[in-house]
């Protein structure tokens, strides 16, 4: 009876905790790059993956600027799945 109330208790602690957002990064509206966007990048916090394919894909950069407020920008990028062979 106390495992499973422990186990009842570990799930919710569990679920709880990956409720827990941000909200400063949460409530950013993402910006779209373009030539002509200025870029302050003080620091790099995250980066998304890019796939393996042979085209353009979105991919996204969350950065600090020299301020430190924090910034989400989308841009294009082509894929890591061309080869030269």
């Amino acid at each position: 009876m106390k495992a499973l109330l422990v186990l009842a208790l570990s799930s919710l602690c569990a679920t709880a905790m990956a409720d827990e957002v941000p909200t400063d990064v949460a409530q950013q509206p993402i910006e779209e790059y373009t030539y002509s966007t200025h870029l302050d990048i003080a620091k790099v916090v995250s980066m998304s993956e890019i796939p393996n394919v042979c085209e353009v894909v979105p991919a996204k950069m969350e950065y600090d600027d020299s301020k430190g407020q924090r910034h989400i920008l989308r841009y294009s990028v082509m894929g890591n799945g061309c080869s030269n062979g």
